[in-house]
């Protein structure tokens, strides 16, 4: 399964990717406001894991590669909220690049096709995001893309720690409704 955009190509793992990614892991600017994966055996782990999810469900979080780099830059895709919450089931969106492609738009016309895929090819009837409140830039991301945040949605992750400065999330949403009306 891949996905194409102007500038990206969306597909699933390689094991090529994992090195690279076990880098972008290691930034301390990456993982500021997301759970860092402790170590090599982690990082086979969570690579494992989307290798699984798209074998089960046919979809997940594609690698990313950009049509002027050589290779991993990054992911983005749907995946099945792993955690039970207010919100839940539900499939949300994620994204994580590496800082040398930020700003370049990647994230936004990864998240795009992600929706596109997400609500044409599935048919999925909501997809959401959720970041740590300071996560500006991702909530950036989530309202370029169309979603929209009910502060009342907002919660606290049950993976995270009482005390952890990144427990409390905001909610965005997305309805296939208002996606297909921004059309």
């Amino acid at each position: 399964m891949e996905l194409r955009t102007q500038r990206l190509l969306m597909r699933e793992w390689k094991d090529e990717d994992v090195e690279p990614f076990a880098r972008m892991n290691d930034d301390g600017r990456v993982v500021k406001y997301v759970a860092r994966l402790a170590d090599r055996i982690a990082i086979d782990a969570w690579v494992s894991a989307q290798r699984h999810h798209f074998k089960r469900y046919g979809y997940g979080l594609w690698a990313l590669e950009a049509s002027d780099s050589a290779g991993f830059i990054g992911f983005c895709g749907l995946t099945k909220v792993p955690y039970v919450a207010h919100f839940t089931p539900a499939v949300e969106i994620a994204w994580r690049l590496h800082p040398d492609c930020w700003g370049r738009g990647y994230a936004t016309e990864a998240a795009f096709a992600s929706l596109s895929f997400g609500f044409q090819d599935l048919e999925l009837d909501q997809i959401v995001a959720n970041a740590a409140v300071d996560n500006v830039e991702s909530r950036r991301v989530m309202e370029r893309i169309g979603m929209s945040r009910d502060p009342e949605d907002d919660f606290d992750h049950p993976l995270k720690a009482i005390g952890d400065p990144l427990r409390r999330q905001v909610l965005y949403r997305l309805t296939y409704q208002e996606w297909s009306r921004k059309l």
